[in-house]
């Protein structure tokens, strides 16, 4: 069932990628009307269109439309971005981390909260069978004699040896054959299911249950508060624990079909369990804390063994981690929200709560990442912002998961996150310097219709200038490491540092544009010197505030940016000075009136 649910495909959603679609839908209702009037402009700067069509001006007017449209298209943005997921996914996968949807690398940017599963992320995934502690038998088992501690040990193996055993399973198994166990009588069986709790045999002569203390003892009859408390002392020491409960007779008609726990069970023994705590954990758990990211683990085991471990790797730094039976949560997402925000540990969730989890913290406007290893995470991982599986997950889990950890490494997490802020902060940097060009060439083709004058430059104009100053830098900034936190408001922050630097371009071409003709005495409606003139000097005008913007966005200009930005400066300098590249891309130095 939990497999099934989890098939339903949903897409990882992209702040980055929405932001720019914005700005492309924007940019397709703006880019028709403004092509159609600089078309119409330009056609009545050489005389209407009986002129142009008769001396072949409309050829011109076409190309300087052109000019214009080219310039508000920001035509590398989308590229460079998915080259930029791209190769943070290659620069992952180096790490033994497999990214299965690109998008998701940028939502490693923006988790703030983290809810790791105990067994496989905190804990390597490697269990040991410590000790059998018999308990004091009471009830109807009083009438049979005492426990032998041979037969709980049969039946333990018996128990444990299922199809497809879980981690506690194989170690129980492991550690019993060891002591010469093997294969007992099994008439019946029951299997171990994330929701109940527990698993059960019928051996013949007996119904053995093997499960959660506290749930199986929640369920049969009797003071059990001593077992109880016996329970919680060896959890208080990280062990995980499980009881042995069993009942004479034969199983009931509907055992297989329609399992129940029957309340005349009795206790028998204490299975403990130890975990080995992964060397790296509290390192990377140190990590998170800096980073402002709240970690929480989130387990079906006991709430106090979790809690011990949790303490032992400093989930919460100096503070003592508060843990909570996931049994005592409330149902309302809005109320589970709340209780979450007091909550660092919870122990006997279901696969269920665990998704409910998610969504409580989604209810916070929290952005939330789920590792895990087992099905019984799969829709978590499935419903978090960003699913993470470790590589010996279930195929199943591994299916849902936006990243895996190949070599199951919880040590990798801190590089991924990292990763992903990179994408996010330089591709904001990328986006503001594409959009700068979008709006001044904007403003200047709606200045150009509202004037009737010529288009102040030449499409080629617009090539040299925007490789130099935006295409090639752009490319550099948004592959250069950047470890800055990621901030909500992508593209308020693109827009608000696009808009001034756009506006003041825009300003500075059609200043040009407007008052040298008259000055300098160029004739640019019936002279084609002067309209080169004016035309190369736009271009300089532009070039000079591409670098001016440039600059802007590759702050701090100490060290490797500094010389970016003077490389690209010069070159374009140097450029115009070699006649293959001047007559190609038509740069000329202006001159006054002949």
């Amino acid at each position: 069932v939990l497999t099934a649910r989890a098939k339903v495909y949903r897409k990882t959603v992209s702040d980055l990628n929405k932001g720019i679609n914005t700005i492309l839908k924007f940019m397709t209702f703006l880019v028709v009307p403004l092509c159609v009037l600089l078309i119409w402009s330009q056609v009545r700067t050489v005389g209407g269109w009986n002129v142009a069509i008769s001396t072949g001006e409309w050829r011109s007017a076409v190309i300087s439309a052109v000019a214009g449209v080219v310039g508000m298209i920001p035509e590398g943005l989308v590229l460079l971005t998915s080259l930029n997921f791209a190769l943070a996914a290659i620069r992952l996968a180096r790490k033994n981390t497999l990214v299965q949807e690109l998008e998701s690398v940028e939502t490693l940017a923006r988790v703030d909260c983290l809810n790791l599963d105990k067994t496989g992320t905190v804990t390597d995934g490697t269990i040991r069978l410590d000790s059998l502690e018999l308990l004091g038998v009471r009830g109807p088992d009083d009438m049979r004699g005492t426990v032998n501690e041979h037969d709980v040990r049969q039946a333990l193996f018996d128990l444990s040896n299922e199809g497809q055993p879980n981690g506690t399973g194989q170690a129980i198994l492991s550690g019993l054959r060891e002591q010469g166990f093997a294969d007992g009588t099994v008439e019946a069986r029951v299997p171990f299911s994330s929701a109940r709790k527990w698993s059960s045999i019928y051996d013949g002569n007996a119904v053995w249950t093997m499960g959660a203390p506290e749930v199986i003892l929640s369920q049969i009859n009797g003071d059990h508060a001593d077992i109880l408390k016996q329970v919680n002392d060896l959890a208080n020491d990280g062990n995980r624990v499980l009881l042995v409960a069993r009942i004479y007779g034969a199983a009931p008609d509907d055992y297989e079909t329609d399992p129940k726990l029957n309340p005349a069970s009795c206790p028998v023994a204490l299975v403990c369990c130890s975990e080995h705590i992964r060397a790296d954990a509290e390192e990377t758990l140190a990590w998170f804390r800096e980073q402002g990211v709240r970690c929480r683990i989130i387990s079906g085991d006991n709430p106090v063994t979790v809690g011990a471990i949790a303490r032992k790797v400093h989930l919460t730094g100096d503070h003592e981690p508060r843990f909570m039976d996931a049994r005592e949560l409330p149902a309302d997402i809005t109320e589970l929200a709340q209780v979450l925000e007091n909550v660092d540990v919870l122990g006997r969730v279901l696969p269920d709560q665990k998704k409910a989890i998610v969504e409580a913290l989604h209810a916070g406007e929290h952005v939330v990442a789920m590792t895990g290893d087992g099905v019984n995470d799969a829709l978590a991982i499935k419903e978090a912002d960003l699913g993470i599986a470790m590589g010996n997950a279930a195929p199943a889990t591994k299916a849902v998961a936006q990243v895996v950890l190949v070599d199951s490494k919880f040590s990798h997490l801190p590089d991924v996150v990292a990763r992903g802020r990179q994408v996010m902060a330089n591709m904001e940097r990328v986006a503001s310097l594409f959009l700068v060009k979008t709006v001044y060439s904007a403003l200047i083709s709606l200045g150009v219709v509202l004037t009737q004058i010529p288009y102040p430059y030449l499409p080629r104009h617009i090539t040299y200038i925007g490789a130099l100053t935006i295409g090639m830098p752009a490319f550099i900034l948004a592959l250069a490491p950047n470890t800055r936190r990621y901030i909500p408001g992508f593209l308020k922050r693109v827009v608000t540092f696009a808009l001034p630097g756009g506006i003041a371009t825009a300003l500075s071409v059609l200043l040009a544009a407007w008052v040298l003709p008259p000055v300098m005495g160029w004739n640019v409606t019936g002279d084609a010197a002067d309209l080169s003139a004016l035309r190369a000097t736009s271009a300089i005008i532009l070039f000079a505030m591409g670098v001016f913007v440039l600059a802007r966005v590759a702050r701090p200009l100490n060290g490797w940016r500094g010389v970016l930005v003077a490389v690209f400066a010069a070159a374009g300098v140097i450029g115009a000075f070699v006649p293959f590249v001047a007559n190609f891309f038509a740069l000329i130095l202006p001159t006054g009136a002949t």
